[in-house]
């Protein structure tokens, strides 16, 4: 017999899923350019929340748990491969890559060749819609740093894409 308790954790995570599969898989598609490494890096992401649903869903950003979870599993993966395998040009989008849908392939690209720490803080601000003081906590950092982070990014990604004024 189950207990409800359980049965109201699991649809609690089954709603939650629906709503921020589709977020979480662009963020991170954003932050990595390679989609079949996202969708795995979301899914590994999602399994993790799940066994943890008890502090993921008390969590302030639950969205950005499951992003962060995600670019953590992405590092974890290449600490251990790159002792059995070089990994040129890991970080290269993939040919044939799909876009995220309603994102250009322009801004999709020029994100992804922002530094990793401006790439992330700019994925988890925009993306996920989170505040500088919550992109902090998620990554680890002062919110100082989060906003230098964030005016690099932004005025690279300007740079690429605003008509020069003179």
């Amino acid at each position: 017999m189950r207990k409800p308790g359980v049965e109201r954790d699991r649809k609690d995570f089954a709603d939650f899923y629906e709503r921020s599969r589709d977020d979480c898989l662009r963020a991170v598609l954003a932050a990595t350019g390679d989609r079949g490494l996202a969708e795995d890096l979301v899914a590994e992401a999602f399994a993790r929340a799940w066994a943890s649903w008890q502090k993921v869903s008390r969590h302030p950003a639950p969205v950005a748990w499951v992003v962060r979870t995600a670019l953590n599993v992405r590092v974890s993966w290449w600490r251990r491969r790159r002792r059995e395998v070089a990994l040129d040009d890991h970080d290269q989008p993939q040919p044939g890559g799909e876009p995220s849908p309603g994102v250009e392939d322009a801004v999709l690209a020029a994100v992804r060749q922002l530094p990793r720490r401006q790439r992330e803080a700019f994925v988890l601000r925009v993306c996920c819609d989170l505040d500088t003081e919550a992109v902090a906590e998620v990554l680890g950092i002062s919110p100082r740093t989060v906003a230098v982070h964030l005016s690099r990014a932004t005025a690279s990604l300007r740079a690429q894409f605003a008509p020069a004024v003179s």
